[in-house]
C-alpha cells in the first residue's frame, strides 16, 4: 500500500530560514510542498522519509532566497494492483460503492465488480447483494455506510490538472475540473472472501 519514491527537486529557502540547519530547512519546505499532494504517475505523497543527496545552494540575482538541488525519498500511498484492501463504506450511488481508507477516498467499486447478483435500493440508498441460500430462496445483505468492507485493487488513474484561463471554459467545465481527482482507484468484491466482513465472519 504504502511505497518509497525517490524524487528530485530544488528547494527554494527564504532568507528567514537562513538561521535554521539546512537539511531540517529542506525538510519542512518538501513536506509543506509535496505532502497529502498527488505527484503525477506517483502516487498521493505521504511524508518525507529521508533526505539522500543535496548539491550546492545557489542565490539568484533579484531573489535573495538560496535554491537547491535535492534527491530524497518519499512515502507515497499507491496500492499494487490486485492489492487486497480493507475500508469503509463511505455512500452508495448509482455508480457503484464509494469506499474511503481515512485518509483516501477516491475509490469506487463499480456496479459489475460488487458480488453478482446486486441491485441499487433507491429507497435506502445501498447497494444489495441477493445472496443465492441454496434452497431457491435469496437474503438480501445490505451494503450500508459505515460498514467494514474488504476488497482487491484493480486498477487506478491519475489525472493531471491543467489551469485554465477566466474565459478558456464554460463554468460546468470549471466545475467539472474542480470534481475530477487527480488519484483515483477501483476496486472489486466479486469473489469469495471479499466484500464486507460481518459476510464472512461465520465461515
Amino acid at each position: 500500500m504504502f511505497v518509497l519514491a525517490e524524487l528530485k527537486d530544488t528547494v527554494r529557502i527564504p532568507p528567514w530560514e537562513f538561521k535554521r540547519k539546512l537539511n531540517d530547512a529542506i525538510t519542512d519546505e518538501l513536506n509543506r510542498k509535496l505532502a497529502n499532494k498527488v505527484y503525477n504517475d506517483v502516487g498521493l505523497c505521504i511524508a518525507l522519509h529521508d533526505i539522500t543527496k543535496i548539491e550546492e545552494s545557489y542565490i539568484f540575482p533579484g531573489d535573495g532566497a538560496s535554491h537547491t538541488k535535492v534527491v530524497f525519498r518519499y512515502i507515497v500511498f499507491r496500492p499494487f494492483m490486485e492489492e487486497i484492501l480493507i475500508g469503509k463504506i463511505r455512500s452508495c450511488s448509482v455508480d457503484g460503492v464509494h469506499v474511503t481508507l481515512g485518509f483516501f477516498e477516491d475509490i469506487v467499486i463499480p456496479p459489475h465488480k460488487l458480488q453478482h447478483p446486486s441491485r441499487f435500493d433507491q429507497m435506502e440508498q445501498a447497494w444489495v447483494w441477493e445472496y443465492d441460500t441454496g434452497d431457491g430462496e435469496k437474503h438480501d445483505l445490505f451494503m450500508d455506510a459505515g460498514e467494514i468492507i474488504r476488497f482487491r485493487v484493480i486498477s487506478e488513474t491519475f489525472t493531471e490538472a491543467l489551469p485554465t484561463g477566466p474565459n478558456m471554459s464554460s463554468e460546468s467545465e470549471t466545475s467539472k475540473a474542480k470534481n475530477t481527482s487527480p488519484y483515483s482507484l477501483e476496486g472489486a468484491i466479486d469473489e469469495q472472501g471479499l466484500g464486507l466482513l460481518t459476510w464472512w465472519e461465520n465461515t
